[in-house]
């Protein structure tokens, strides 16, 4: 049973590695964007300015060229850190790499390949049955 929770807990540490929000800079306001890593106030302000200014962004291309000190590389660090233009990541920005604590806890004892990520609810709820049928 011991080894069933901790196999959910860090199942659950893995995945929280992934649960950053997604902020949509067409809908967000600034607090949600300076909560994204890489924009802060002045940034957010730029981009809520352009945003009022000249209407939404049609894609990354838009905003690239309409607010000053985003540009390629930028607009694939900040895809990275979560900011979708229309509910869309930057094409070509890569998977955010899982945390390397994690990946190793998750990958224990063949943990991965017996249960998948989205099952951590499962298995604490498993332990919690195992230790109801066990009294």
């Amino acid at each position: 049973m011991f080894k069933k929770l901790l196999l959910a807990v860090a199942t659950l540490i893995a995945t929280m590695s992934f649960a950053f929000a997604q902020v949509d800079v067409n809908k967000a306001d600034a607090a949600a964007l300076d909560s994204v890593k890489g924009i802060g106030p002045a940034k957010s302000k730029a981009i809520i300015e352009e945003r009022t200014k000249g209407g939404e962004f049609k894609d990354w291309a838009d905003l690239e060229k309409r607010v000053k000190g985003i540009g390629e590389k930028n607009s694939i660090k900040l895809s990275e850190a979560g900011l979708q233009v229309n509910g869309k990541s930057k094409e070509g920005a890569p998977a955010k790499p899982m945390a390397a604590g994690a990946k190793s806890a998750s990958m224990s004892k063949g943990s991965a390949k017996t249960m998948p990520a989205s099952g951590s609810a499962m298995a604490s709820g498993s332990a919690a049955a195992e230790t109801k049928a066990k009294k």
